[in-house]
Formats: structure tokens, sequence, C-alpha cells
């Protein structure tokens, strides 16, 4: 089924990729001031982890909607900015380098940008893989950071419990999908759904037990071309945090459906 959409549909999922992915934190201190830290020096900071996992029906391929990222702190005094010498890896793979330091971005001279590292998954691979620890490693000549999140790296769905498939939804019944892994409680889910043509999502009621979640298309909905939208997070568990004062993080995944509703 072809859906045209209004843009406004695909700030939902932007959320995720904005607040999750890129862990761009322009904080007023420094006085637009970088200092080149090493690794030991950063390592009274706090390390801060997030997982995104957009799956958008507009733009399925937008860049950072799968993603996992390792945000240092942003702290009082000057920016900081990774040595040259620091290199990251994920489960032993390359991450991209942020080295982060003073900005200007949005005219504030004085904003600071988050040393960070990230890397663009392969959500396909990522579903046919087995689910496994993520395991991050920063390093330079004289320390080593370790973050590993047990069994975070999976593909999350939400996947549709009744028969046949979602793509046609009759008004006044209820529906459940189920994320998964099914090892794993998200919540709360928010479910919103937008008319084709429309501009403003509405927000359905939603049940959760656990991983299911059950809505019901209210009779008001009219009988057109529509997108669903569910989304949810949840926190990653931390397997170790070694170099940093701390480490936190959450686990974000949006899905979209495009549906009918009918009578």
């Amino acid at each position: 089924m072809s859906l045209p959409l209004s843009s406004s549909l695909s700030r939902w999922s932007v959320r995720g990729i904005g607040a999750l992915g890129a862990l761009v934190s322009l904080a007023g201190c420094g006085g637009g001031e970088t200092k080149v830290m090493s690794l030991a020096e950063l390592s009274g900071r706090s390390l801060t982890y997030a997982l995104t996992d957009v799956d958008d029906e507009e733009t399925p391929d937008a860049q950072g909607a799968h993603r996992f990222t390792v945000s240092y702190s942003v702290e009082d005094g000057p920016c900081s900015r990774f040595a040259d010498d620091v290199t990251a890896t994920l489960n032993g793979q390359p991450m991209t380098l942020v080295p982060g330091g003073a900005s200007d971005v949005g005219g504030r001279g004085d904003a600071c940008e988050n040393s960070r590292a990230y890397f663009n998954y392969d959500p396909g691979a990522w579903g046919r893989e087995p689910v496994g620890d993520i395991t991050v490693q920063l390093q330079d000549a004289t320390h080593t950071v370790r973050l590993v999140l047990q069994n975070a790296k999976a593909k999350r769905s939400f996947t549709f419990q009744e028969e046949g498939t979602p793509d046609k939804l009759r008004v006044g019944q209820t529906y459940a999908f189920l994320w998964e892994p099914a090892t794993e409680v998200p919540g709360p889910v928010s479910v919103m759904i937008m008319r084709e043509g429309g501009r403003a999502p509405g927000t359905l009621t939603a049940t959760q037990e656990g991983g299911k979640v059950s809505l019901t298309i209210p009779t008001t909905t009219p009988q057109a071309n529509h997108l669903l939208s569910m989304e949810a997070s949840l926190a990653g568990i931390v397997r170790e945090c070694v170099g940093v004062a701390s480490c936190d993080g959450s686990i974000f995944h949006s899905q979209d459906f495009v549906i009918a509703v009918v009578p």
C-alpha cells in the first residue's frame, strides 16, 4: 500500500533519533574553550549510552535511525575533546568518533559539544543474528573504558499478534502487538495514528501486560489510510562499567505500520 505522508510524520521518529541517537549536549560552560583530554582525565565523568532503533515508514534509511551511541557528560570547565590516539569499538568493530569541543551551534559561542562515539548497525543483520551482549571499548595510550550491556544486541520489533497482517484494521475492534525480544519489558508504549494527508497525529489509548500491547481503533476513526506509530523505551542491563564514574542510558524503538481503517 502506498501512503504519501506529511513531513510531520517523520518527526514522531526523529524524537528518538535526536534525543537518544545523537546525544549532543550543548551546555553553556567552558567559555568557548576546548581542552584535549585523555580518557584518564575523563574518567570522573559519566558515560551515557543510547540504542536507537527507528523503523520509519517514510524514511527507512534515515541517518541515525539504527545507531548505538556512547557520550561523555559535559561538565563545568573547558570543553573536552578526544585526543588523536583515542579509538572506540563495538563488539570489535570500529565506531565513529566525534571528538567534541567548543561549539557555536545555534549562535551559542560558549557551548560544549559532547565527546562521543557511535556505531550504525545493520538492522537486517541484527534481526538474523542471535541476541547477544554489546561490548563497547574506548582506549588510548594509558586508559581503557569498557561498557558491557547484557543482551542489548537485538533487533526490536512490535509484532502483530492477530491473524493476517496489520494492514487492515476495523473500527471498534481491539488488536494486540508483542514487543520482541520477548525477554524484555518496555514501557510505557505510546501509540499514535494519523490519517493520510493529515497534520496532527492522535494518541490511541493502549493497555499493556508485560510486552503485550493492546489497542482499540475508535469508532470515530475515518475509514481511510492511516499511519499507526508505536514507540517505547527501556533501560539496558549494565554488566560492566569500567574506566568512568558511571554508565547509564536507554534503548528506544519506534515502528510505523501503514494501515487501512475499514468498517
